[in-house]
């Protein structure tokens, strides 16, 4: 997935040059060795949320739709066309908490094999349980997730943790 990856932020840099502070690859196709759904998640980080007229726009030309309706304030959400490959962007604002949680927790997972098992288990149990409810997936997941992060904000304070250079 680091390929598929690679090559969609590549189109993305070149359609926003510097609306996107950083381009990276999260969520778990991010996550050498760690079981994912094919769906390739990437988070744009923008100075400015209020600039979506222009980020839509210009993702439509490379075949991404804004998602108005998402529910979530603290992104823009945008999705593939249909027939297109999977892939979920979230435009998150630059340096904000939702934006360091979701590379926090890519790092803290990369960093931490032994942390993948009990995660992989939960989401294919929660996967079989919740076949055709998304959001209970997702709420299934809740509890576990926040276990994760608070150790990755201990392992954060104890190495100095920053994220590394955006990925695209």
């Amino acid at each position: 997935m680091a390929d598929k990856f690679a090559l969609k932020a590549v189109a993305i840099r070149q359609t926003l040059g510097d609306h996107a502070v950083r381009i990276d690859h999260i969520g778990s196709t991010s996550i050498e060795g760690l079981a994912a759904k094919p769906i390739i998640d990437i988070q744009i980080s923008v100075a400015d949320l209020q600039l979506i007229e222009i980020l839509a726009e210009r993702m439509a030309t490379i075949g991404y739709v804004w998602r108005p309706s998402n529910a979530d304030l603290t992104k823009r959400y945008f999705r593939e066309r249909p027939g297109n490959e999977r892939t979920h962007i979230h435009v998150r604002q630059f340096g904000s908490w939702h934006e360091q949680w979701s590379l926090l927790f890519r790092d803290y997972m990369r960093s931490h094999v032994e942390e993948h098992t009990p995660y992989v288990k939960l989401k294919r149990v929660l996967a079989v349980r919740y076949r055709d409810n998304r959001t209970a997936y997702a709420e299934g997941k809740s509890d576990h997730l926040w276990g994760i992060i608070r150790r990755a904000d201990l392992w954060a304070s104890e190495i100095g943790w920053r994220p590394a250079l955006s990925d695209a």
